[in-house]
């Protein structure tokens, strides 16, 4: 099979490529989802995962927000070719503040405008495309609302707030907690993302949408992500108690991840010690 990640260059995206020894469409590899020319290069693909988006979430950036991450879209879906795979990057944030009523988030959370920015709307409309383009044009299609997918640093690369943490561990930099640490996230290594692409296409599935994250047994308050850090590391994490974040909206978050071990059967396979690990693995990059 043949695989194109979008974004094949990006955090995420470039431990992906190497995963599936994949092409990468980016823009630092000189293709744009605006371009209606580079976009025909996805006809060549048995299997396209798109990443590629602009993560902006300033009010500023709506606009880019919505051309890259909607349209860009579209112009990629008109061309899968039929019979094919396409695999859909969303976000868990697309549920905004209604995710705070379940202690473990499942698909059927409302997903009504809740003070989401651009970024999360974007990709929810963006969904609905994904839906209309793999149903009318016949290729299976799967979405994946992420939950906090971490990778090892890259260069080039913003990282998330896990793997900001633990660059910071690493040099000796200020950690600031949002709602002093509480909060508590499900973590997901890359690597058991990549595993679920995989899953996906290896099924009979022809359109899925899935929750995806670490689940409960990956699960904990923020302060502990970071002492799990120091432990692993046997580094000593500096916090920045004088400059503290505000509390998110969700608090937390836990991903019920139900429903794609029943379609996929799939489960994360990396613990959070063994993942957290590979973040401070100068051979993990």
């Amino acid at each position: 099979m043949k695989y194109l990640v979008t974004g094949g260059s990006g955090f995420l995206g470039s431990r992906v490529k190497e995963h599936f020894d994949a092409n990468d469409f980016s823009r630092r590899n000189n293709r744009d989802l605006l371009n209606l020319y580079d976009v025909q290069t996805a006809s060549d693909y048995d299997v396209v995962i798109h990443l590629a988006a602009h993560l902006d979430k300033s009010p500023e950036a709506a606009d880019e927000v919505f051309l890259t991450n909607v349209d860009g879209t579209v112009n990629l879906l008109k061309n899968v070719r039929e019979g094919c795979v396409f695999i859909f990057a969303s976000t868990k944030d697309v549920y905004g503040r209604f995710a705070d009523n379940y202690r473990e988030v499942p698909e059927n959370c409302p997903t009504l405008y809740s003070d989401q920015s651009a970024l999360e709307w974007s990709k929810l409309i963006a969904e609905r495309y994904v839906e209309y383009y793999s149903h009318v044009r016949n290729f299976r299609s799967c979405i994946f609302r992420m939950s906090t997918v971490y990778a090892p640093l890259s260069e080039g690369n913003t990282p998330n707030f896990v793997t900001h943490y633990a660059d910071m561990i690493d040099k000796g930099g200020g950690i600031r907690l949002p709602g002093g640490g509480r909060p508590i996230r499900d973590v997901l290594h890359v690597d058991d993302f990549s595993a679920a692409c995989g899953a996906f296409v290896g099924s009979v599935i022809r359109h899925g949408l899935y929750n995806l994250g670490g689940g409960r047994e990956n699960a904990l308050p923020l302060s502990e992500l970071v002492e799990t850090m120091e432990e692993v590391s046997g580094l000593q994490a500096v916090i920045d108690k004088d400059h503290p974040l505000p509390d998110p909206a969700p608090l937390d978050y836990v991903s019920d991840l139900t429903l794609v071990r029943q379609e996929l059967d799939w489960t994360p396979k990396m613990g959070i010690k063994e993942g957290l690990a590979t973040l401070f693995d100068r051979n993990a990059a």
